[in-house]
């Protein structure tokens, strides 16, 4: 085979190549990787591929569909690599290709995206109001998919694009109007403007035609806008008040957690690091232990967690915030419990969003072989807790209680806000996933959260990140090792601003508006290129 035949043969495979690429770049702009600035770039091999490639194809469009599947296969595969962390913690070789099982579905919202791209694809670069158009469409297209992917089946909506800003506090400030999804779209627009821009030069240099480029200037100008709108946002900050708290992270390793020979263990564990949090000058207003703290339920009647957090109450004149295991009526929940400093009193708040497959297996009693596989690692079922409750510290703070990934979940915490919160607090227990980049996305997609309802967070995690987030999405704390590390136990102390005038965010009142209208945009533009195609046969 000659040098010439090799090149052409190797060029007929550029497509699915560049469809890998956007896979790739894609992933590098979350953590552990955290190049944040490809996310401007990354899509544009994809959205080259569905334009300049298959022209010949019989069925072009299912070609677009399969290249973006197979984009989103690779973005997904890799940037939830670590749930083949549970494969390690199981010493189970099959679970280790979990980020693939989980791809297999999640790669037909880029496949969907793909496709759209290549419905709306131009006949020329050279009129600036079409590649505005163009990308505007697009962009309605992208944050359309990424709102159905955070609700369908139950929804895993994390690492949208716009997620990847999550470091860039004067872009991320529009979240408290559009949500995380108005980032999504200002990202996917870039791509598009930056693919169009130079082939738009490279058109008119052929031709000896040049035009303005509004197209790119008002891209830029937008651009220029948002970070102006963010640094005014930063300078006027809410009536706030200030909140001592204290967040304890006992870096309990997941196998021993629940095994009744460590409690005595655990116990001890978290009375040392409890009492230097108690020590602190001021002493907190409100003491925090992470998600299943305790390896039995605390109001369950005659258990050793039940002695051991009574005692220490009793003992402590701070409110302490904790999660635990709950059971009512031979009914299991995955809760959290306030127990009041001055009178003890306990309220409990039961997680209204359960994780599939981690805290439930859905149709278990449907699929009864499928049922009989998962249940090794999924013995029963978690029950759906039906209140959003809101726990009233002794200072008289309202608190939103997140549990495990409810604050990756915007919709559900803008219901606590409605109903008075003015402190999000997260307990999670990111253990399963060991050492992983787990962690670190699920505080990149947790800080939308303060910004879309202009709450401040505070989190407590049994390993992994436990910090304060303000209501700009900027840490502000963060418990770390010598080296610099997440991953090791100890207590974060520190004051949050909690706000006081009880003020609701455009995404609060409206919640998923802006990604609704874009849906809108889509189908209605999917039924008109349609209609316009058929009428042109």
């Amino acid at each position: 085979m000659t040098p010439v035949n090799w090149l052409r043969k190797a060029l007929r495979f550029w497509p699915w190549l560049a469809a890998i690429s956007t896979g790739l770049l894609c992933a590098t702009c979350f953590p552990p990787f955290d190049q944040s600035w490809l996310c401007w770039i990354a899509l544009t091999p994809l959205i080259a591929a569905v334009w300049f490639s298959g022209q010949n194809a019989k069925r072009r469009w299912i070609r677009n569909l399969l290249l973006g599947y197979v984009a989103g296969i690779v973005f997904f595969t890799t940037t939830f690599s670590w749930f083949g962390s549970l494969g390690v913690l199981y010493e189970n070789f099959w679970l280790r290709g979990l980020s693939l099982l989980l791809s297999l579905y999640l790669g037909v919202h880029f496949a969907f995206w793909s496709w759209f791209v290549g419905l709306i694809a131009p006949r020329d670069f050279l009129i600036s109001h079409r590649n505005l158009r163009i990308a505007f469409l697009g962009a309605s297209a992208w944050v359309a998919h990424e709102w159905v992917r955070g609700w369908l089946f139950s929804g895993f909506g994390w690492n949208g694009l716009g997620v990847a800003l999550h470091g860039t506090w004067p872009l991320i400030q529009i979240a408290e109007f559009t949500g995380v999804t108005g980032l999504s779209f200002v990202v996917v627009f870039g791509n598009v403007i930056a693919l169009t821009t130079p082939l738009r030069l490279y058109f008119e240099a052929r031709t000896r035609e040049m035009r303005p480029h509004f197209d790119f200037t008002l891209t830029l100008a937008g651009m220029v806008g948002l970070c102006a709108f963010g640094l005014y946002s930063v300078q006027n900050r809410q009536v706030a008040k200030p909140l001592r708290v204290a967040a304890v992270q006992a870096d309990i390793p997941q196998q021993e957690k629940f095994d009744p020979q460590f409690s005595a263990q655990i116990f001890a564990r978290f009375s040392r690091l409890s009492d230097l949090a108690l020590r602190s000058s001021p002493p907190p207003d409100v003491l925090i232990w992470p998600e299943s703290s305790m390896p039995d339920p605390v109001r369950g009647p005659n258990t050793e967690s039940n002695q051991f957090v009574t005692e220490f109450s009793a003992s402590s004149k701070t409110d302490l915030l904790l999660g635990t295991l709950d059971v009512e009526d031979r009914h299991d929940y995955n809760a959290a419990v306030l127990i009041s400093g001055g009178t003890h009193q306990m309220q409990i708040y039961r997680k209204v969003h359960l994780v599939p497959f981690g805290e439930y297996i859905p149709l278990r009693h449907s699929f009864p072989l499928f049922a009989a596989v998962a249940s090794r690692w999924v013995p029963g079922d978690f029950d759906v807790g039906r209140d959003y409750t809101l726990f009233r510290l002794t200072n008289g703070v309202e608190i939103a209680p997140l549990i495990c990934f409810e604050d990756t979940i915007g919709n559900l915490a803008r219901q606590f806000v409605l109903r008075g919160a003015n402190l999000l607090v997260n307990v999670t227990n990111d253990a399963w996933f060991l050492h992983s980049a787990g962690s670190q996305q699920h505080l990149a997609n947790a800080i939308f959260r303060c910004v879309e309802t202009r709450r401040p967070m505070a989190r407590a995690a049994n390993t992994g990140v436990t910090c304060f987030v303000n209501e700009f999405g900027r840490v502000t704390q963060i418990l770390q090792d010598e080296t610099g590390g997440t991953f090791t136990e100890g207590v974060l102390t520190g004051e949050i601003k909690v706000p006081t005038d009880g003020e609701l965010t455009f995404y609060v009142r409206r919640g998923e508006l802006f990604a609704k209208v874009c849906a809108g945009v889509t189908i209605t533009a999917i039924i008109v290129m349609i209609l316009v195609r058929r009428r042109r046969l």
